[in-house]
């Protein structure tokens, strides 16, 4: 846990983060995510979230909403939804009672759609006794999670050097 802490002149009342590390949210568009405003303080605090451009964010019904706790909940979403303002963006969240007022970091929140996807080889020609450098294709929409992790040919695994 990381603490940062702001503390006025009167001892009875404080500001401060209680987890600043969160810097990247990742969740699959069919559970949705909850993230909650890393700060606190005494008195108790108003939490309200921005869009990285210092627009405060909106409840939008059943896609968006601010808890008054502070969390962020986006709601879980069929992937013809997707909306790259809400569901891949960069978002901040402020807290304030009479100490001040703090900023968390940026936290980029990025959906991933579950979808159906094909991974294929593109297609190569080479004459015999010559080599041949084949591509795994995988569509953008995945490629950051995914990891090629064998090739095969007729369901016999290659190993790396070895020739069939």
């Amino acid at each position: 846990v990381c603490f940062f802490a702001v503390f006025s002149e009167d001892l009875r009342s404080s500001l401060y983060f209680v987890n600043a590390s969160l810097q990247e949210v990742v969740f699959a568009s069919t559970t949705g995510t909850l993230v909650p405003c890393p700060a606190a303080g005494i008195p108790p605090v108003t939490l309200r979230w921005y869009l990285a451009t210092g627009e405060e964010i909106y409840d939008v019904p059943g896609i968006r909403h601010v808890h008054p706790n502070g969390t962020l909940q986006i709601f879980p979403f069929p992937p013809s939804s997707f909306n790259n303002l809400i569901h891949d963006n960069t978002y901040y969240c402020t807290a304030e009672n009479p100490s001040g007022k703090i900023r968390s970091q940026d936290v980029h929140i990025k959906a991933v759609l579950r979808e159906p996807y094909t991974v294929r080889v593109e297609d190569q020609k080479a004459m015999r006794g010559n080599v041949a450098v084949f591509k795994c294709i995988i569509p953008s929409s995945v490629e950051a999670y995914i990891t090629v992790v064998s090739w095969e040919k007729d369901t016999v695994s290659l190993v790396s050097g070895r020739t069939t």
